[in-house]
């Protein structure tokens, strides 16, 4: 008798025990959306509680929306609120949800670096994908201190961006995110291309500013290396005419520093346009970048082709390719050609 009533004790026991345990497991463990989709919540700075939990409710099972909310306030979430992006994928219980929250454990973005022209429009890319203000980004990269602490001035800091995909938290501060592409600038210049362009007597930025005039000259990759090469004889190239070397003469230079990017052609009166990234007035290279310089574009400055030829001119054809030449009427030759063709569509 004895036996069975201690049977019986310990089988209540149990039930007692395992009952509540398997509710509060269901609770805390099944899943917390109500679909199979994956969710993207973006928290920030701006948000409450309240406003968390509206975005979370957009997809969350009722009832584990209910858990949650008892797990907040219990562990005091209200007051201790931490921004970012946080995946809610298919089959995320209550529990792993009330964790990622609560510890911030949130999920990278992939964030890629676009080739842009001007920094403003780069500050307004990043800030389509993170946290920052792309006002306070873009004071920070017009601001000289700012600039100086990360190896640039005004003019050069756009070399910081290597045009990659970057995984990086969603709520970076500006300083943090600033401070993270300097590190890639440092991996991507590493000793190989750091001494390709010593033995090209360049410095990194200018590899970077030449690469941006041949990035804006053409999209054929394979015709870069090319490019790169005239361009680098006319920086080195010194006469009687040149002491002190030839002007580049690159349209690019001029349509930056008229801001006008979308002029299909160049007129003389252009040419004129008094601004330090002219380079028809001005010898050597402009101050800075006039784009964000592609990968490609500064590996061909790297690996440029060596030849002697000092002038080229787009092709008829419209291809996006160029004739190449050694004298200034063999170029004038190419000039009329292209010249023609502009005339015959229209292009003005």
């Amino acid at each position: 008798m004895k036996k069975s009533l201690h049977k019986i004790l310990y089988i209540v026991l149990l039930l007692l025990v395992f009952i509540p345990a398997s509710i509060a497991s269901y609770l805390l463990f099944s899943s917390f959306s109500n679909d199979s989709e994956t969710h993207y919540v973006y928290i920030d700075d701006d948000d409450s509680v309240d406003s968390v939990y509206t975005k979370l409710s957009a997809f969350a099972n009722p009832r584990s929306m209910k858990v949650l909310q008892t797990l907040n306030r219990y562990g005091r979430y209200a007051g201790h609120i931490r921004t970012g992006r946080y995946v809610i994928a298919d089959g995320d219980g209550t529990w792993k949800v009330y964790r990622k929250l609560k510890n911030g454990l949130q999920d990278p973005v992939k964030l890629t670096i676009p080739s842009v022209r001007t920094t403003d429009r780069l500050a307004a890319e990043v800030a389509k994908k993170m946290m920052i203000d792309s006002t306070e980004l873009l004071r920070a990269l017009s601001d000289e201190a700012v600039c100086r602490k990360l190896g640039f001035d005004t003019t050069t800091v756009i070399c910081l961006f290597v045009p990659n995909t970057y995984e990086v938290f969603w709520n970076l501060s500006t300083d943090k995110f600033l401070e993270r592409m300097k590190k890639e600038y440092d991996l991507f210049w590493n000793e190989e291309r750091k001494g390709l362009a010593d033995r090209l007597k360049l410095i990194p930025t200018e590899v970077m500013t030449l690469a941006s005039i041949i990035d804006e000259e053409t999209a054929n990759d394979a015709e870069k290396p090319m490019i790169a090469g005239m361009y680098y004889n006319r920086l080195m190239f010194r006469d009687e005419e040149y002491p002190e070397g030839m002007p580049l003469q690159a349209d690019p230079t001029v349509k930056f520093a008229l801001k006008q990017f979308q002029l299909k052609r160049i007129y003389n009166d252009m040419l004129h346009f008094k601004s330090p990234y002219n380079t028809y007035i001005n010898t050597g290279l402009p101050p800075g970048p006039i784009r964000i310089a592609s990968v490609a574009g500064i590996d061909a400055v790297l690996h440029m082709v060596k030849h002697d030829y000092l002038y080229m001119c787009a092709k008829e054809d419209f291809s996006g390719t160029h004739r190449f030449a050694r004298t200034y009427q063999e170029h004038l030759a190419n000039a009329v050609r292209y010249a023609a063709a502009l005339n015959q569509r229209g292009i003005k």
